[in-house]
């Protein structure tokens, strides 16, 4: 009998996801407390539990394939929510519903990316948009543009086969807020250059600074070059039921429909009105929370606030629920990781999954932990930090 065929070779220039390793790290570690994946500790609002339940009660078709793009109620509550909440400007664009945000970059560049052709991250880049960009047999270039990323940097990586610009504000996995000014100026470069913008904005409520986070996708006229991504996971604690959303340029639809169409065929349509529940919770359900999430954020920027400490942020954490945290030591970010969740009992993501080699740098999430959960984290990861700096 001859072998099996090989995987792909692309695979083999595609990094392993740092989540699943991480989580099998903590499960040989009982014990462990987790500041590593990104989500919030709350559920769906009760809203959502009782409009999937009234959809089973109802007799509504929910066993049938529905639109590509999304029910069409959905779509309509998605478009109010989105001019409502972050004024975007729709002419131009269609918004398609998609299984969570992560699936719709991955449409949107399978839809825009021929082999060989060149997407801009600025570094730090979240990982998946980086393996996405490969899976699509395109080239991510990770440019060193700051955690407030420079507009000229990004311009001078532009070549003749790039053909989009990514930005994510409040970003994973720094926190940052990306000022409007910045923004406006990428979104600007790519308008000009006949260039993509894309603005994931998975975690557009989740702010604490006077920075408000902005849509590029606000800009009067935007629609024809830049796509904005969104989700329900962090903001309305639903990351399992996988509903996300990408408002595109409608000369991209015909080419996204394929993908979608051969993925997914139809978003999830019990999902939908899940979702659809969840808006009608309102914008203020999602505020509460965040708002109380602001403490542990200060709990984290104080217990890092340590006079002489062998570490620092790399920027300012202001929004999503992330703190990059780079520290002076030999060791690699990966090896880093393992150690303090193998000797000290916690564990956060290595920052050579977003791009950062060449340094010892680690993503704290604080998204999960309660209060006092997050002190004895915090606590462990202080005398982690410490002991690895001596080494």
């Amino acid at each position: 009998m001859l072998p099996l065929p090989a995987p792909a070779q692309r695979f083999e220039q595609i990094q392993t996801p740092v989540i699943p390793v991480m989580a099998q790290l903590i499960r040989q570690t009982p014990g462990t407390l987790s500041l590593g994946q990104g989500m919030a500790r709350w559920g769906p609002p009760a809203e959502a539990l009782e409009a999937v339940a009234a959809a089973l009660q109802s007799g509504v078709d929910l066993n049938s394939y529905g639109p590509m793009g999304g029910d069409p109620e959905l779509q309509a509550a998605l478009g109010t929510w989105l001019a409502a909440e972050h004024q975007l400007d729709q002419c131009g664009s269609e918004l398609v519903v998609t299984a969570g945000s992560n699936m719709a970059f991955h449409a949107v560049i399978q839809s825009l990316c021929d082999p060989g052709d060149e997407v801009i991250l600025p570094v730090p880049y979240y990982f998946n948009h980086e393996m996405a960009v490969r899976l699509a047999g395109g080239r991510p270039i990770a440019v060193e543009a700051g955690v407030i990323p420079d507009p000229d940097r990004l311009t001078a990586a532009i070549t003749p086969r790039t053909r989009a610009i990514v930005t994510v504000s409040p970003n994973n996995p720094s926190g940052a807020v990306i000022p409007r000014s910045v923004l406006e100026a990428i979104n600007h470069c790519c308008a000009k250059r006949g260039l993509i913008h894309i603005s994931d904005e998975a975690y557009a409520l989740f702010h604490y600074g006077d920075e408000r986070p902005w849509s590029p996708g606000a800009a009067p006229g935007s629609g024809s070059h830049t796509i904005t991504l969104g989700s329900l996971s962090k903001s309305h604690g639903m990351a399992g039921w996988r509903v996300g959303w990408a408002v595109i340029p409608q000369a991209l639809l015909p080419a996204l429909t394929k993908v979608q169409d051969t993925v997914l065929i139809c978003p999830p349509r019990l999902n939908q009105r899940a979702a659809l529940g969840a808006l009608a919770a309102g914008p203020e359900w999602c505020r509460i929370r965040i708002h109380a999430l602001g403490e542990q954020r200060q709990q984290v920027l104080s217990a890092l606030d340590v006079p002489g400490a062998p570490w620092r942020l790399i920027g300012p954490a202001d929004g999503a629920f992330y703190a990059l945290i780079e520290l002076s030591s030999a060791l690699s970010s990966d090896a880093l990781m393992e150690r303090l969740i193998r000797q000290h009992g916690v564990a956060l993501a290595s920052g050579s999954s977003f791009g950062l080699q060449e340094r010892s740098c680690l993503r704290l999430s604080y998204g999960m932990l309660d209060r006092s959960d997050l002190e004895e984290a915090l606590r462990r990861l202080e005398e982690g930090l410490m002991a690895a700096a001596e080494l």
